[in-house]
C-alpha cells in the first residue's frame, strides 16, 4: 500500500531568495582542476605514424628474410664468402616474428586445482584429484569413481583410482 502522501516530492515553500549552491561530494573530491604532472604539457600525437596489422608485419617480416635469402644465395654463388655457410656466424639466427624460439621454462610447473582452476597445494590420497580448499575437498570426496576418472583424464592423468 502506497503512503498517504502519494510519491510526488514536496518542495518547500521559496520566500524569493536563492540559497547559495553547496557543492556536492564527488565535485569536492575531485582530481579534475588539479595539475596532472605524469603528462607533457608538450606531447603532441605524431598523426602521420601509421599502425600496422599483424598480418601487415608478417608479410613484410617474411618479404625481409626472403631477400636476406636470396642475397646469401647469390654471395654464395660467386664465391665471394666461403666461410659464411654455417649457422655459426651469426646471419641465419637473427630472431623475428616467425622464428622466436624459447628454451624450456626452469621455473616449476604450477599445480592447479581439478575443480576449480585456482592453485592447488593439496593433493587427494585416494583420487589423485589437485584441490584448492577443504570447501572443494568437499567437493572431491563426494565425486564418484567415474568422475575423479573424468577430471584425472582432463588433466592428462591415466592413474587407478583407489
Amino acid at each position: 500500500m502506497p503512503p498517504k502522501g502519494g510519491f510526488k516530492k514536496k518542495v518547500p515553500p521559496s520566500d524569493g531568495t536563492s540559497t547559495p549552491l553547496t557543492p556536492s561530494l564527488a565535485v569536492e573530491l575531485s582530481y579534475l582542476h588539479l595539475p596532472r604532472p605524469f603528462k607533457s604539457p608538450t606531447y603532441a600525437k605524431n598523426v602521420s605514424r601509421r599502425t600496422k596489422n599483424l598480418k601487415t608485419v608478417l608479410a613484410q617480416e617474411r618479404e625481409r628474410e626472403r631477400a636476406e635469402r636470396e642475397s646469401r644465395r647469390l654471395s654464395r654463388e660467386s664465391g665471394e664468402s666461403g666461410a659464411g655457410r654455417g649457422r655459426g656466424d651469426g646471419i641465419g639466427e637473427v630472431p623475428t616474428y616467425t622464428t622466436i624460439e624459447a628454451p624450456p621454462s626452469v621455473l616449476p610447473h604450477l599445480h592447479l586445482c581439478d575443480i576449480t582452476g585456482l592453485e592447488a597445494p593439496y593433493t587427494d590420497p585416494a583420487t589423485g584429484l589437485r584441490y584448492h580448499d577443504k570447501s572443494v575437498y568437499e567437493i572431491v570426496k563426494g565425486l564418484n569413481v567415474g568422475m575423479a576418472k573424468d577430471y584425472l583424464s582432463a588433466r592428462g592423468v591415466n592413474s587407478i583410482v583407489k
